[in-house]
């Protein structure tokens, strides 16, 4: 081969070897759940979802860390847990090794989070606005600052804390920031119920973020 061909390739091959070597600096702490509990929104309330981050996150060869499930509740008479609060500090990146966020502020203010850094924990990208089936709408539960809804608000915003799949609501974020003129991550609108095919009529599936915590 060449010299000009060898110039002409060199490039390619360094963005590939910088992009592994991101990857592996950076281990995996951001996902979005390839698949749901299969029941809607009931994921066995917050330690089911946190086993189910887990259990996705291992299968994915992601060992050793401590997941969660980007989720709030909600509590009568006062606030619930709040996802902002369950997920460690940062920073987090995503299964290809792109930074997400540095912090909570970042992460709740100006993210790196679209369709194209919203990927899966196998780094596979989610179904968004234009895709068959539509699949952004992210369970959440929370409030555009990550926190659980005061205790004035009587609504139900988390499926009866994760575990209806029949009665009620659960706000969701749009992975892809796209859809209803919302560009929100995580508080874009309510579910139309709490049952898979509920979730599915406003473009959802029953998946949920997951952060690891160290």
């Amino acid at each position: 081969m060449n010299i000009l061909k060898l110039a002409a390739i060199a490039p390619f091959a360094l963005a590939a070897q910088l992009s592994m070597a991101s990857a592996q600096d950076h281990p995996m702490g951001f996902f979005v759940t390839s698949v749901g509990l299969g029941d809607g929104a009931n994921l066995g309330g917050l330690d089911g979802a946190d086993a189910h981050c887990d259990a996705l996150a291992t299968a994915a060869g992601t060992t050793g860390r401590t997941w969660r499930a980007y989720l709030s509740t909600q509590e009568e008479g006062k606030r619930g847990v709040s996802a902002r609060y369950r997920i460690g500090s940062g920073p987090w990146y995503n299964a290809h090794g792109e930074l997400v966020a540095s912090d909570l502020d970042e992460l709740h203010l100006s993210p790196n989070i679209i369709k194209r850094t919203a990927v899966d924990e196998n780094g596979n990208k989610i179904n968004g606005v234009g895709d068959s089936p539509n699949q952004h709408d992210i369970l959440t539960g929370s409030m555009s600052d990550g926190m659980a809804y005061f205790p004035r608000d009587t609504d139900d915003h988390t499926c009866s804390n994760w575990t209806s799949s029949g009665e009620g609501s659960a706000q969701v974020g749009h992975h892809d920031r796209h859809g209803g003129g919302n560009t929100s991550w995580n508080s874009a609108h309510g579910s139309r119920g709490c049952g898979q095919e509920a979730l599915a009529g406003t473009g959802g599936a029953g998946m949920f973020y997951c952060f690891a915590t160290d």
